[in-house]
């Protein structure tokens, strides 16, 4: 892949479920379509939380672009797309996220064993903990649990519970490989639909709420000039937010 993102017009920093994989399906290929057509101008980073086995196997399934680079696992991933389509780990930046961390995965899991409300997922992330959450028998003493340990709480969707190191998350994440790369915050779009992309959506580049998002992160969004709640559901507010801060010319359909 092109790696010289700093030299595009254009970035395209978005979450995948509900987001970049939201909408209809003629909106979500006319994207698709628009992203390839325009990728001397335009370059696309993935800031999920999937992990990167997930997002090879949907690229690689021709359903969506290869992004040039993946923010996966809630921010605790943070690599390039090789030219072979490897998804590999930009080492100078994960090791910040490593030290903090601490290798806790395993003192996590013993301490959350019996936590009412949380059902472990069964992969095993590097640096990261994530569980099924249900908030009806959940009981809010597991997050002082886990605080006191040195770690950071997130709960989006409303059905998930994430352990992350201290200070990381979407946002963090973007923002260091935005500097790495040295792109200015400006040509970035950051575009996600729930609460675990609140910390990206407030990062400070221009950001949008994409038509669907879930209260809870509608809500917690202040108000301001680099913050866009669109109307269009998914792929549809992406190309709506475009367009709204004239990041780059658009289809006229928009």
């Amino acid at each position: 892949m092109n790696d010289t993102l700093s030299e595009r017009q254009f970035v395209l920093a978005t979450d995948l479920d509900g987001t970049f994989l939201g909408g209809s399906s003629a909106d979500r290929q006319a994207l698709y379509d628009w992203i390839e057509a325009h990728r001397s101008s335009v370059g696309l980073v993935f800031v999920s939380g999937r992990d990167p086995a997930f997002i090879h196997q949907l690229c690689g399934s021709g359903q969506v672009p290869w992004p040039e680079y993946v923010i996966g696992d809630v921010g605790t991933t943070i690599a390039h797309v090789t030219q072979d389509r490897t998804i590999a780990p930009i080492m100078d930046l994960e090791r910040q996220i490593a030290e903090r961390w601490r290798d806790g995965g395993d003192r996590v899991r013993s301490t959350l064993e019996s936590a009412p409300g949380l059902t472990l997922q069964p992969t095993e992330f590097r640096y990261r903990v994530s569980y099924d959450y249900d908030p009806d028998q959940f009981d809010p003493a597991t997050t002082r649990k886990v605080e006191a340990m040195g770690f950071d709480v997130l709960i989006s969707d409303n059905r998930f519970f994430d352990v992350l190191p201290q200070g990381v998350s979407k946002g963090p994440s973007l923002l260091r490989l935005l500097d790495h790369l040295n792109i200015p915050q400006a040509q970035v779009l950051a575009a996600g639909d729930t609460l675990n992309d609140l910390s990206m959506l407030v990062a400070g580049t221009p950001a949008v709420a994409v038509g669907g998002s879930e209260p809870p992160l509608l809500s917690a969004l202040p108000d301001a000039a680099h913050i866009y709640r669109a109307e269009g559901i998914g792929t549809a507010g992406i190309f709506e937010a475009i367009a709204h801060f004239k990041l780059h010319p658009t289809p006229e359909r928009v």
